[in-house]
């Protein structure tokens, strides 16, 4: 018996190495559709054929929209916005963040998309600060302390991903309202929840807990990874948060980037502050001194605060010794945009492209690339309102999410300053 057994099982071994084996094999078109769900990446045209989904395409579809619904958000009144935040990223680490609906896991998923915004965040909110809180076990533990490292953050996060226990979002709410209670009145203090557990197992009323933080003007935003939850919603709705549940890799990607870009301040939020701030001289390499961040000697690098003088290793921070603000001034100019946004595009419609009346110009005026032939294809080209130069979509994308200058109009103001000199 155990003889047949075994013979069974090496028997099963073989055809198992011999099904891996022809796997390997496979053509490269054959391992495209042996991937899982590959018939969510086909679409049927009008003719009923079915043809492989434009990602290029349906991308700017959605960028448009977004760009469209911010833009009628700002023109319908004058948005004061926040651009100096304090924000904690909660992330939820119990045993339901090992599940394997997000391959190869939610918590993997979770970790590359955070990564992600962090970079995002720190490009979109030079003057802010960011700080990293984990949930496991019913215990909330803070990885990092608010700080706008991006690299620190990151490493923090990688080295902790460890799933286990229960998930409690009260204890998450009370850690972080204890560290967002002293930040300045001129500061926004936010939380950022990802949560994959369907409950919370509390200490304590964690109704009295969202009062506390509605009290303390903190808004909290929920990303869900499972299902809508009532307690969530209801953190959400209390405290001028947006709560969503993600359906897919994608849609949670593209959740999460929406808390990169400053959000309106709320109205009883939004009072006006003069606020003190240093602009610190970097330090000479040769120098040594101890640094007030972590405490040690390090040689060269830093920079030195206009105050106290002490020695702080990166910008933008708040002085450890005399609590002085400190930024540089590329910080301070990056979020000039933020205040006066570029309109966005206008599409230029196929009837106008086809019409041979029309002298439009026949490359991108970014890129200088050429137009392809537009024929009974969508429209291929944006033109920017003011100016009327025509821009291809990935120079639209650039323009609008890096750039933040339209470069039509920025070469038609330059060419009027020498005239008007000359005048």
């Amino acid at each position: 018996m155990n003889n047949g057994n075994g013979r069974r099982l090496n028997g099963e071994t073989e055809e198992d190495d011999d099904d891996e084996g022809s796997e390997g094999d496979l053509d490269a078109w054959e391992r495209t559709y042996a991937d899982e769900r590959s018939w969510e990446s086909l679409q049927e045209d009008e003719s009923g054929l079915l043809r492989p989904v434009d990602n290029t395409t349906l991308y700017h579809a959605q960028y448009r929209r977004r760009i469209r619904s911010l833009s009628s958000q700002a023109t319908t009144a004058r948005i004061q916005k926040g651009l100096i935040r304090y924000l904690y990223i909660v992330v939820d680490l119990s045993r339901a963040a090992a599940e394997m609906d997000y391959r190869p896991s939610r918590m993997a998923v979770v970790a590359k998309h955070v990564e992600a915004f962090i970079r995002e965040f720190f490009d979109q909110n030079p003057l802010s600060q960011l700080g990293l809180v984990t949930i496991k076990d019913g215990i909330a533990h803070c990885l990092t302390d608010l700080g706008g490292s991006p690299e620190s953050h990151v490493k923090a996060l990688m080295g902790k991903l460890e799933c286990s226990g229960e998930s409690s979002l009260q204890n998450a709410l009370d850690l972080v309202h204890g560290y967002l209670n002293q930040i300045p009145s001129y500061g926004h203090r936010e939380v950022l929840i990802l949560y994959s557990a369907l409950s919370t197992c509390d200490p304590g009323d964690i109704l009295e807990t969202i009062q506390k933080c509605k009290k303390s003007k903190m808004r909290c935003s929920v990303i869900g990874l499972s299902a809508e939850i009532f307690i969530c919603k209801h953190l959400c709705q209390e405290t001028g948060g947006s709560y969503s549940v993600a359906m897919d890799e994608s849609h949670f990607k593209e959740l999460i980037l929406e808390h990169a870009p400053p959000p309106p301040a709320i109205a009883e939020f939004a009072i006006a502050n003069l606020i003190k701030m240093g602009f610190p001289q970097r330090a000479a390499e040769s120098s040594i001194a101890i640094c007030s961040c972590h405490k040690e000697a390090k040689v060269g690098g830093g920079y030195t605060c206009p105050r106290c003088k002490a020695r702080v290793c990166e910008l933008p921070t708040e002085c450890r010794i005399c609590g002085l603000t400190l930024i540089s001034s590329p910080h301070l100019a990056r979020s000039y945009h933020h205040l006066f946004p570029i309109v966005p595009f206008d599409e230029v419609s196929p009837s106008v492209l086809n019409d041979p009346h029309n002298r439009l110009p026949r490359s991108c005026f970014g890129c200088q690339q050429s137009f392809p032939n537009p024929g009974n294809k969508p429209s291929l080209r944006v033109a920017c309102p003011k100016c009327k130069q025509h821009f291809c979509l990935d120079c639209d994308i650039y323009i609008h999410e890096s750039l933040h200058n339209c470069p039509g109009c920025e070469s038609f103001r330059h060419s009027k300053s020498p005239i008007a000199t000359e005048e």
